[in-house]
């Protein structure tokens, strides 16, 4: 999976701004995309600290983009679009250049206004301190309503060949309804896209086809309708339950005139705790490598690590950050 992101960033090489640029994963991993020629990373600091905690912990970040909130040279401009942005709420200029001496608003402001493609927050920040600030200034894709999240996940075949799958959303919307949902799903099956998945939707329920009921049923049943009609080409099935989705023999039984039940490789969730348990029972006892929550529905790249990363996972949510671009 990530050779094909490589190469499709190859051709279109992109500038993705971590934040927390004095982070040892996020020094490790600029690091080694700063020796690639398919990624270039911008690190929000103090220059001096930045090198300094480099060459502390040993990584050649030579050469390497760095951008200080309290020494740039377009922050006029910026206080200026900030308060255009977010006028609604009254900001005034001083209260934008305190907000933007954070370096999560600082760098989603970087990509407002064009200085990187896309952006990787969450080594040091909360979910919630990534998403606040792409929500007030990135905001919503033209006809999207929310921002959802989806999961990648990855598992290594004898063949040779990777299974990747796609779930959403395991992040971020707690209990959407059907219309979040149908879009929910859209931006998931533009994203498995991304990741080479050809997409045969399952929106998850514990009935399948009628087999049970509830608001839990309706709401999926619902939601597969909404979807459908506005990706007709997208195989989509729904309710069904994940065992009819993904076993052929079961699906055989349950729902055998589908064309997804079997074969299903986008899962949709009822809500944040299937999703979160779904992905995560995945990822531990199906050996899949998970990567995200990959933020959908933004106008522009912006996504969250977990607290607990690694630099290999930074340096591999930066390649799929970018290839979003």
């Amino acid at each position: 999976m990530f050779g094909k992101l490589i190469n499709i960033l190859r051709e279109n090489p992109k500038k993705i701004v971590f934040p927390e640029g004095t982070d040892n994963r996020i020094l490790e991993a600029s690091s080694r995309l700063l020796a690639s020629n398919f990624l270039t990373p911008v690190l929000i600091g103090n220059e001096k600290e930045v090198y300094d905690a480099a060459a502390n912990s040993g990584f050649n970040i030579n050469g390497i983009t760095v951008i200080d909130p309290e020494n740039y040279d377009r922050l006029d401009e910026m206080v200026e679009l900030f308060c255009e942005l977010r006028k609604s709420k009254g900001v005034t200029p001083d209260e934008a250049r305190q907000m933007l001496k954070k370096s999560n608003y600082f760098g989603t402001m970087l990509v407002k206004m064009g200085e990187a493609d896309a952006l990787l927050g969450g080594a040091t920040y909360s979910t919630a301190d990534t998403v606040r600030p792409a929500l007030q200034l990135i905001k919503t894709k033209p006809g999207k309503s929310i921002v959802s999240s989806c999961f990648i996940l990855v598992r290594e075949r004898a063949t040779g060949n990777n299974e990747v799958i796609a779930m959403a959303d395991c992040a971020i919307n707690i209990n959407p309804n059907e219309d979040e949902i149908a879009e929910i799903a859209i931006e998931a099956i533009n994203c498995a896209k991304t990741f080479g998945i050809d997409p045969k939707v399952a929106f998850l329920s514990y009935s399948t086809l009628g087999s049970g009921k509830g608001d839990t049923v309706e709401k999926m049943r619902n939601a597969c309708r909404k979807a459908q009609a506005k990706a007709p080409d997208i195989p989509m099935e729904g309710e069904i339950q994940f065992d009819a989705a993904v076993a052929p023999r079961v699906a055989r039984s349950k729902c055998p005139e589908s064309d997804v039940g079997g074969h299903a490789n986008t899962f949709i969730f009822p809500d944040i705790n299937a999703g979160n348990i779904g992905y995560k029972i995945a990822q531990r006892f199906g050996g899949f490598d998970a990567y995200g929550p990959i933020l959908l529905g933004l106008n522009a790249p912006i996504n969250d690590l977990s607290r607990g990363c690694n630099a290999a996972e930074v340096y591999s949510m930066a390649i799929v950050t970018a290839a979003l671009a």
